[in-house]
């Protein structure tokens, strides 16, 4: 299984989400874990037997948009990341 990781801004977020489910990627996690000042939260999809990692790095004042909208089932992580790390989700 191949597995990439891409680094992107939280503005490119939801563009490259949208790539994803259009080219019929299935959202397989999402992982937030607590830097020494910032956040790094990956968003994790799979295809045939291809791998695909997003990758945010944030500080503890930016917002960003869920995507629970296009992937429903992100609402769980989006929610579990809010509570337990304070990470500031828009959910529109």
């Amino acid at each position: 299984m191949a597995q990439t990781i891409i680094r992107l801004d939280s503005h490119s977020l939801v563009p490259k989400i949208l790539q994803f489910k259009h080219a019929g990627y299935r959202l397989v996690q999402i992982c937030c874990t607590r830097l020494t000042e910032d956040y790094e939260i990956t968003y994790s999809f799979a295809k045939d037997y291809e791998l695909v990692n997003l990758r945010l790095l944030i500080d503890e004042n930016t917002e960003i948009i869920s995507i629970s909208d296009i992937y429903e089932p992100a609402f769980l992580y989006e929610n579990e990341i809010h509570d337990l790390f304070g990470v500031k989700i828009n959910f529109i």
